[in-house]
C-alpha cells in the first residue's frame, strides 16, 4: 500500500488562529449585510477590513506561511520561464489552427465515406 503524507494542522494555536481568520470573514459578511441601510462604502468597508483582518491573522499560521513560501516560490519559477517570441507564438497558432482545419477536413471525409457505405450500398435507403 502506497502511504499518502497529508499535512493537517497539528497546533492548537494554529487551529485557532484559522478559526479567527473564519470568524473574521464570516463577521465580515454579517456586517455587510447588516449595514445595507448604511450604503455601499460602509458594506465594502466592512467587509474589506474582516477579510484583510482575516488574512493577516490567517498569514501568521503555520499554514499560511508555507502558502506565503509556496507563492514566492512559484513567482521565482515563473520568472525563468522563457517565453516565446511573438513571431514564435503566431507560427505556433497558425500550426495549431491547420492542423484543426485537417482534422475536421479528415473527420467530414470519414463521416460522409461511412454514411455512404453503410446507407448507400449496404442498407440501400438512397
Amino acid at each position: 500500500m502506497a502511504s499518502t503524507d497529508v499535512e493537517t494542522v497539528s497546533s492548537g494555536a494554529d487551529k485557532a488562529k484559522l478559526a479567527a481568520a473564519a470568524l473574521c470573514v464570516v463577521l465580515g459578511f454579517v456586517g455587510f449585510y447588516w449595514l445595507a441601510a448604511q450604503g455601499a462604502w460602509a458594506q465594502w468597508a466592512v467587509l474589506l477590513v474582516a477579510v484583510a483582518l482575516a488574512l493577516g491573522i490567517g498569514a501568521t499560521a503555520t499554514p499560511g506561511q508555507r502558502l506565503i513560501g509556496f507563492g514566492r516560490d512559484s513567482v521565482k519559477e515563473v520568472k525563468k520561464v522563457v517565453w516565446p517570441t511573438r513571431k514564435e507564438a503566431t507560427q505556433m497558432t497558425a500550426y495549431v489552427f491547420a492542423f484543426v482545419v485537417v482534422m475536421a477536413l479528415f473527420l467530414w471525409l470519414t463521416d460522409k465515406l461511412l454514411e455512404w457505405v453503410l446507407y448507400g450500398l449496404i442498407l440501400g435507403w438512397r
